[in-house]
């Protein structure tokens, strides 16, 4: 009975693995390597694993703890336990253990397994990174206006409707806030503000488990097609975290996402940086450093921008090489109104 059990687990994980294979290696290749990883995991751990693969990252599951060792993915190159799984069950072409990233509730990723022979190996605690395209689009060429900011008028907050309660400011810093999350549909707010006291935060339309900022429950008396299209590509959304440095945004669902940050690019440049963020990728979308103590800057065609915030666009990109010139033409789009850290 139990050696049937376990091999009905390993039978459901087999089953789940991608269905194409990497440019360089076949399922037959990762295949030995997979079973003698199965043998190695206790009952419950398989378990995790099987819920994990088998609900694709839907639901929250817990880390899968496999002791360290050197699985092979073939005659003479050493493959880690995490590299394994998350190349079977997500992304064939992975190549390398930098190319991924802990989310920020693994417990292996801030070493909270407490036995340095073990590590994390569920596919779904990591993220690919995202990384800008080379050259940079057209869509990330947009200059700043040549005139700054008047001293003196620093803006904490963005807003296209002046009418619109957006009360996100410093003053939040006390009340535990580390940002205020605001959901758009082109170029007018709907619900209020979202406080986040969590380190992360779920943004999400579709989510079978879970908790956070479900848009799917935010009502608006008229919404067009393109709202209505764009949202239902929403989905499981995205995952915000505040991580040492900066915020990280993973995306969790499965169309791309643009973000834009003061801090997304190169150090002194004069434009606007859209980064296109790939499903089961992660990017760090802000970095306290590089802002500085940076005023408020008026971007043409969308007005005040606050140093301290993100953009994040679902679905739909913008800049000069789309029919969408501003943000404020996408259909969805959420603003990450950012605390100074302390």
């Amino acid at each position: 009975m139990f050696r049937s059990r376990r091999a009905g687990l390993v039978r459901r994980l087999w089953r789940q693995r991608c269905p194409v294979p990497g440019a360089d290696e076949g399922p037959g290749t990762l295949k030995p390597a997979a079973h003698a990883l199965f043998k190695k995991l206790k009952d419950e751990e398989l378990e995790l694993l099987v819920q994990a693969v088998e609900s694709r990252g839907a639901w929250e599951s817990g880390c899968v703890w496999a002791p360290r060792g050197d699985p092979r993915g073939g005659p003479k190159q050493p493959l880690p336990p995490q590299l394994l799984l998350c190349r079977l069950y997500r992304w064939p072409d992975l190549r390398q253990p930098h190319e991924l990233k802990h989310l920020c509730h693994c417990a292996g990723g801030r070493g909270g397994c407490g036995d340095a022979a073990a590590l994390c190996c569920n596919p779904h605690h990591f993220s690919r990174l995202a990384v800008p395209e080379t050259p940079p689009p057209p869509y990330s060429k947009a200059s700043w206006p040549d005139e700054p900011q008047r001293p003196g008028t620093a803006l904490w907050e963005f807003s296209c409707d002046w009418r619109a309660d957006t009360s996100a400011s410093r003053s939040t810093v006390k009340d535990g806030y580390w940002c205020k999350l605001a959901y758009w549909e082109h170029r007018t707010r709907v619900g209020r503000l979202y406080a986040v006291h969590e380190t992360s935060v779920n943004v999400f339309c579709e989510l079978p488990r879970g908790s956070g900022f479900c848009l799917g429950q935010l009502p608006a008396a008229h919404r067009s097609r393109a709202v209505r299209r764009a949202r239902g590509k929403i989905g499981r959304g995205l995952l915000l975290s505040r991580e040492p440095g900066g915020v990280w945004a993973y995306n969790r669902s499965e169309h791309p996402i643009f973000v834009s940050s003061p801090t997304l690019g190169p150090p002194g440049a004069r434009g606007v940086t859209v980064l296109k963020v790939l499903p089961g990728y992660s990017a760090k979308v802000f970095d306290y450093e590089w802002v500085g103590g940076a005023g408020g800057w008026w971007v043409p065609g969308e007005g005040p921008w606050d140093p301290h915030s993100i953009r994040i666009s679902f679905a739909k990109g913008w800049g000069p090489c789309y029919s969408r010139q501003f943000i404020t033409s996408c259909p969805c789009w959420l603003e990450v109104l950012l605390n100074r850290p302390c």
